[in-house]
């Protein structure tokens, strides 16, 4: 995945919309056979809490015998995780880590000094023809734990907290929200949640992060009065709850946090609140100095410029 800003539609804050700050509309670009939208990092806005990349992976049917194969790439100085609303991908790292990804489990992979991972569909799913749908989500580590050591955790659906009641069914993936907290080990103040809303239905977001987002799947929403589509992203407001209310059957991600301790670089797959660090980085992936992955012997080389 390359670090440049997300390419926006053109799209303003309405006047009269007290609750959102900042839209983003990023527009849809073809990566070998399935759309993506990035709609973080934007000329808009770089980082929402610790989240600072954000993409939409599908809705997509890939061709038969094929599937998503991203070979070993690094990172640096975040956490990284795939959230699945349909598909399923195989994770392998340099730690060790083997490990499938189903809609509504957890793959939190945390980088910190330094690891290399693929993505791939499982060879069963090929013959068919995969469908992938998702988002794929970086989160900036603070800067005293940049260099942490590597981890990865895994979470089955299960174990994930659950809000539900009058049209609302979310999940709470990472963080704290609603008077939950997930088991999902994060490093700073997080939310990110999955949230399915019945037509009419209405999400209150409450105001105990900092900064906070909607990003929306599928459906549409209505917030004081103006009306938001699918695959937009929402910067709200911060102080104040939002009462977020479906325009029809909706699907959409809440996310945020704690305002980053400082700002970040981002090059390629790296991020670091020092550009040095990601000199080194560079230089380190061009040398093969970081581990091997898992039973994955390709490797994306480092680009060029």
């Amino acid at each position: 995945m390359s670090w440049q800003p997300a390419k926006e539609a053109d799209c303003s804050v309405p006047d009269d919309c007290p609750a959102v700050e900042t839209v983003i509309v990023p527009k849809s670009r073809d990566i070998g056979g399935f759309a993506v939208r990035r709609a973080l990092p934007s000329s808009r806005r770089r980082m929402i809490g610790p989240f600072i990349f954000l993409d939409q992976m599908g809705p997509a049917s890939l061709p038969k015998g094929k599937g998503l194969d991203v070979r070993p790439h690094p990172h640096i100085g975040l956490s990284t995780m795939t959230w699945l609303v349909d598909g399923e991908i195989m994770h392998r790292d340099s730690i060790g880590s083997v490990q499938a990804i189903r809609p509504g489990e957890v793959n939190w992979m945390t980088a910190g000094s330094g690891i290399a991972h693929s993505e791939r569909t499982p060879d069963a799913l090929r013959p068919d023809g995969p469908r992938l749908f998702g988002v794929q989500t970086w989160l900036a580590l603070p800067k005293k734990h940049e260099e942490t050591a590597p981890r990865f955790e895994h979470h089955k659906a299960e174990a994930l907290p659950r809000i539900e009641g009058d049209g609302v069914y979310a999940t709470l993936v990472a963080g704290t929200g609603w008077g939950k907290r997930s088991p999902v080990g994060v490093f700073s103040e997080t939310v990110f949640a999955d949230v399915r809303l019945s037509g009419g239905a209405t999400l209150t977001v409450p105001a105990e992060h900092e900064e906070r987002g909607l990003y929306i799947l599928t459906g549409g929403v209505d917030i004081a009065g103006e009306a938001f589509e699918a695959g937009t992203l929402l910067a709200l407001r911060p102080g104040d709850p939002v009462d977020v209310r479906a325009r029809g059957r909706t699907h959409l991600i809440a996310l945020g946090g704690e305002t980053a301790d400082g700002p970040r670089h981002i090059w390629w797959n790296f991020v670091s609140s020092s550009a040095e660090r990601i000199e080194q980085a560079k230089a380190d992936w061009k040398a093969g100095r970081f581990a091997k992955v898992t039973g994955d012997d390709e490797f994306i080389p480092l680009p060029e410029g």
